[in-house]
């Protein structure tokens, strides 16, 4: 069906309520909270997951299930709104935690100057390719993400039982993380030393967001990640100790010799940089994959704006965009205000640099998500990109020392946030667009999500930074530190480059196995304990789909993607709040463990896991017995 033909499931004729108090009010709280569960996923992992599904089920339980509105436009609204939480959250910790571990610690005003500028360039550089990217290539671009919020959406009978199954993992999630890390009836995180083999470890941190991330990327992705931590802790990690034995030799990084570094050490000292190497690599290589990509979307871009014609007939409810005068006034504004504020020193050149690299990146984001999806979409790889290229620049300029990484890291979070916002307007705009939603009201949602979500994620920041510590071993912040490391090895000469390029290797070697070489650099640069539960995740999705249809699959992915997005945001929000008690004083992160037993967080893990294979699989057979 051709574009021009497609009828959406509302009409244009048809007229609903849409951007309305109730759904802006829901649609906040869902931006804030989800916003939260995933900036503390980033930091724990590196990684962030969609929200657009979880919302849309939870505001049609809401809205439809409790408030009896019936409106699926309404619906539409919150998710848009609230995976604008999930976008802002994923700009800002793969770069701005950076500054913590520099003990730059940014001003709360920094923080939203940068979230919020960087959040609405993204909005503001994407409407204008809404019809050029969702409309006239309806048919081209699956936008799967989108795509499959709307079906969500139009089956929203389903709705109840499905947001049970969210709300009953929330709890099982946020009990489990308040016993353990709360509470401390048990510790969380467990270790085994392998026997006769001196300094290989296998660890697991028991989480229940680890555990769901893993259900929702599958066991091929978690089996890599493994693989990435198993050849850190049981290859590397031994091989330098037993190759250190006996020696007294102290080699850079480290000021401690060889033979009397614990595995801890030796890690830090010598993994964390050949990991970052690797991300890096991994970053990039993903990038040059996608570049013929990249370069088909600017060329076919530029030739759909020569195809456009102008139209003088009347512009139907479901073709209405935000007008271009305001997005040219805004998006120039913008520019003028982050090149002329004092406060944060970027200067018309930094300025200049995030008009031409946000413009450059968020046309690729919004093309690229349309095929691979956000999941997908390199967003690392860009930011590294424009961080090397902007880094460059300021130390060109004079601009070098702490000033100008600093300056130089800003700007590359300005793009990151509006690349990851433009990604995710994106599938908004194709749910949108096959739900029969107004573009206008679906862009000035998305910008109020921005705003709400910019205004918190900075106390999310502080909060866990006082509580936990930004690039500690509980909260390493895997992709800022790595930004860190960019910025660094260009502005100094103090890093220990052999260790990089022996990431930078493996990455090229993970790439020729056939292998994705980020996810496997990722597993490598985190802590094993992070690894190990993920992979949990991902064998309890093999077995829960394992001899069955193609239906009974999809069926099974669904409902335990559902119980395991509850569990991500239980941990999470309890998370939030355990790290109120700490900073306040009624809770101790150091206070003795009631049960320090290792086997005891084991079973319990082992069960949780358990009960999200019946989850999946028993909502299936119910499925069927109710069909």
């Amino acid at each position: 069906m051709k574009s021009k033909d497609f009828v959406p499931y509302v009409p244009a004729s048809r007229t609903l309520p849409e951007l309305t108090f109730f759904a802006l009010i829901l649609g906040v709280v869902l931006a804030i909270v989800f916003g939260a569960a995933n900036a503390y996923l980033g930091l724990k992992t590196g990684l962030t997951v969609s929200a657009s599904i979880p919302a849309a089920v939870i505001s049609m339980a809401i809205l439809r299930g409790i408030m009896r509105r019936q409106s699926i436009l309404e619906n539409n609204i919150v998710q848009t709104m609230t995976t604008a939480g999930q976008a802002i959250a994923a700009g800002t910790i793969f770069t701005i935690p950076a500054l913590y571990m520099w003990k730059a610690t940014p001003s709360q005003l920094v923080i939203i100057f940068i979230v919020l500028t960087g959040g609405l360039l993204g909005v503001l550089m994407m409407v204008p390719l809404r019809r050029l990217l969702i409309v006239n290539e309806h048919e081209i671009l699956p936008y799967p993400e989108g795509t499959a919020c709307a079906e969500v959406l139009k089956s929203g009978e389903t709705g109840g039982r499905s947001a049970r199954l969210i709300f009953y993992g929330f709890a099982v999630g946020g009990l489990f993380k308040a016993l353990g890390d709360g509470l401390r009836w048990f510790q969380t995180t467990i270790e085994a030393k392998l026997w006769n083999f001196k300094n290989a470890m296998l660890g697991m941190d028991t989480m229940p967001a680890l555990l769901g991330v893993g259900y929702i990327i599958g066991p091929r992705i978690g089996g890599q990640m493994i693989a990435g931590g198993l050849l850190a802790s049981i290859v590397f990690v031994p091989a330098i100790s037993f190759f250190g034995t006996g020696s007294n030799q102290v080699i850079f990084p480290s000021s401690i010799s060889l033979s009397h570094l614990s595995a801890l050490e030796i890690y830090t000292n010598y993994i964390r940089y050949m990991g970052a190497g690797a991300v890096a690599a991994g970053g990039l290589i993903t990038l040059c994959k996608t570049l013929p990509l990249l370069v088909r979307s600017m060329v076919d871009t530029i030739s759909s704006f020569k195809r456009r014609k102008k139209r003088v007939m009347t512009i139907e409810r479901t073709d209405h965009d935000i007008s271009t005068g305001w997005i040219i006034g805004g998006i120039f504004l913008l520019i003028l205000v982050i090149g002329f504020t004092p406060f944060t020193d970027i200067g018309m050149i930094g300025a200049i640099a995030i008009a031409l690299f946000g413009f450059l990146f968020v046309t690729v984001a919004s093309r690229i998500v349309g095929i691979v999806g956000s999941t997908s979409m390199p967003v690392s790889g860009m930011t590294i990109a424009t961080l090397l290229i902007v880094t460059f620049i300021f130390k060109g300029t004079g601009m070098a020392g702490m000033p100008g990484m600093i300056i130089s890291l800003m700007v590359a979070a300005i793009v990151c946030v509006a690349i990851a916002v433009a990604g995710d307007i994106s599938q908004d705009l194709k749910t949108g667009y096959l739900v029969g939603s107004t573009p206008w009201k679906q862009q000035i949602a998305m910008m109020i999500g921005v705003v709400a979500s910019s205004l918190i994620i900075g106390f999310v920041l502080v909060l866990f930074n006082r509580a936990y510590g930004l690039g500690s071993q509980l909260l390493p912040a895997p992709k800022a530190a790595l930004m860190k490391i960019v910025v660094e090895g260009i502005m100094s000469a103090n890093l220990p480059w052999d260790l990089v390029l022996i990431g930078v290797a493996l990455a090229i070697t993970f790439e020729f196995l056939g292998l994705n070489s980020l996810t496997v650099a990722v597993g490598f640069y985190l802590p094993l304990a992070v690894s190990a539960p993920i992979m949990v995740g991902g064998a309890i999705r093999w077995l829960s789909e394992l001899r069955a249809n193609k239906q009974v699959k999809r069926e099974r992915e669904e409902t335990g993607t559902l119980f395991a997005s509850g569990l991500i945001a239980g941990e999470a929000l309890v998370s939030v709040i355990i790290a109120l008690f700490i900073v306040s004083g009624i809770l101790h992160p150091d206070a003795p463990v009631r049960w320090s037993q290792t086997w005891i967080p084991f079973l319990l893990f082992m069960g949780l896991a358990g009960l999200l294979w019946w989850v999946a699989v028993r909502a299936t057979k119910r499925v069927k017995h109710e069909g």
